[in-house]
């Protein structure tokens, strides 16, 4: 480092030395005692530093000014933002404002809106379009910083609704009959007067709400910007109480490069900005809407709105989750198809819990008199238990393997998400499955039924043709493409 520190006094090599002293602070076994070293460093010849500011070479300028934002050096503020207002160079334009953003620049703040605002009137090229954009995300940046943005207030509308529920694709028919929609590509369409009752349905996972265009959206980001931002600043003006602006975000699901869809979304983005003037406004981080491009096999885009605002309470309760949980629209689904085969009052089995959301959702789907879960996994049971009090359940959680679970009387069901493979070796999850068929004889009443959701449809069947005692009474695809299978098995021993 002292070979760096030689080099920036003798103006050798900037633009180099001060990459690597960046680096270094980000790679630093004790960042904190090296970032006070180096600012002691900066202090000391900050006459230097700010002079490298004004180099000649572009590069070094960026540099010098992303080094001094990473230091959060405030003496550095009135020469960065002169800079700023200097700099010819785009490329190098948003490094004074990211440097910047780390210093007091309330004083500033006028200035820079005025800036934003301005550059929100020019036309983009595809010369200078990326460049600008990221000037307009610094200073979008800054401004939220100072300002946050403006919290809206979702308005139920009892009229005139055209929304779009997703579930999974092989079980869109059981939340079409649940909401008199039609089945869509995406999901399940609906056009309805009373949106409260649908906000109860519990069987879809997202509500979006389809923005009305004359035909599906090119994949350019410019002529799609022109096509969708007026009916979406409508949809948002509509569902809102409080007037723009309104925060948003892209995303893009096709069949892009990340740099593809970075750079598609990245134009989408500013050019809705520009055209809306400013009423709505792309910021990645602070937003309250979601503008979701679909993409079709011709590359087409359909395009929706997904409102953070739409104030859904169904799961509330999930407050805790772990990365193998179901999702509770999914066992809310699995509930409503095994329906017919639930009882009231029975006494129900998780062997493998998780944070509860198979019994939440069972329970409230039909209600049950004795719920029992149990995981080896101690943070998910103390999980569940949080996840259990929220929802207003009364479950008895227990940190045990399920296989050393011992109980005074049999239950009449087991319902659970059966685990995946992860670590396991095929041999392994061949065990585990025999072993689990052979505990839930020990533990099942005369006529009881198992639920099982899960991707080994195999090892299922072979414990199902090993053990004459049970009998498959439904099998569903849930998820084609990831493997995934509901099955509902009788005792009838």
């Amino acid at each position: 480092m002292e070979i760096i520190y030689e080099e920036l006094l003798e103006q050798k090599d900037v633009r180099s030395n001060l990459s690597t002293l960046r680096a270094s602070l980000k790679g630093a076994e004790e960042p904190d005692s090296f970032r006070a070293q180096v600012a002691n460093f900066v202090e000391e010849n900050e006459e230097l530093f700010l002079g490298f500011l004004a180099c000649e070479d572009a590069k070094t300028r960026k540099n010098a000014a992303l080094l001094l934002g990473d230091l959060a050096y405030s003496n550095a503020a009135d020469a960065l933002y002169e800079a700023y207002e200097n700099e010819k160079t785009l490329f190098v334009r948003s490094s004074y404002l990211e440097a910047l953003a780390q210093m007091d620049v309330r004083e500033r703040l006028p200035k820079l809106k005025d800036k934003l605002a301005y550059l929100l009137r020019q036309e983009i090229s595809e010369e200078n379009g990326k460049h600008i954009q990221e000037e307009i995300r610094a200073l979008r940046n800054i401004i939220i910083g100072y300002e946050g943005i403006a919290a809206h207030t979702f308005r139920i509308r009892q009229d005139n609704n055209r929304v779009l529920l997703t579930t999974n694709y092989s079980c869109r028919e059981v939340v079409q009959r649940q909401t008199g929609g039609k089945v869509h590509p995406l999901g399940v369409m609906v056009q309805t007067k009373d949106l409260l009752s649908l906000l109860q349905v519990r069987t879809y996972r997202r509500m979006l709400f389809p923005i009305p265009v004359q035909q599906l959206l090119e994949a350019d980001a410019g002529k799609a910007a022109e096509e969708v931002w007026y009916p979406m600043l409508s949809l948002c003006r509509k569902y809102h109480k409080e007037p723009g602006p309104f925060y948003f975000r892209v995303e893009c699901k096709a069949a892009y490069t990340l740099e593809q869809r970075s750079a598609f979304t990245k134009k989408l983005g500013t050019r809705l900005e520009q055209l809306s003037q400013g009423e709505l406004i792309n910021s990645t981080s602070d937003y309250e809407i979601e503008l979701r491009l679909i993409a079709n096999r011709e590359g087409r885009f359909f395009p929706c709105l997904s409102f953070s605002t739409l104030p859904d309470q169904r799961f509330a309760y999930r407050k805790h989750a772990i990365s193998a949980s179901i999702h509770p629209a999914t066992a809310a689904l699995i509930m409503e198809i095994a329906r017919p085969y639930l009882k009231e009052n029975a006494q129900i089995m998780d062997p493998f819990c998780g944070v509860g959301t198979m019994l939440v959702e069972r329970d409230i789907a039909v209600p049950a008199r004795e719920k029992y879960g149990t995981d080896i996994f101690g943070d998910a049971i103390d999980a569940a238990r949080e996840n259990a009090a929220a929802a207003g359940e009364k479950i008895n959680f227990i940190h045990r393997d399920f296989f050393d679970f011992r109980h005074d009387y049999k239950f009449d069901e087991i319902i659970t998400n059966m685990p995946v493979s992860g670590r396991m070796t095929r041999g392994e999850m061949d065990t585990l499955y025999e072993k689990f068929f052979q505990k839930a004889l020990t533990i099942l009443q005369k006529e009881a039924v198992m639920i099982l959701y899960t991707k080994e449809l195999g090892f299922v069947k072979k414990q199902l043709r090993l053990h004459r005692e049970f009998k498959l009474l439904q099998e569903i695809c849930m998820q084609k493409n990831k493997g995934f299978y509901l099955l509902i098995i009788g005792v009838k021993r």
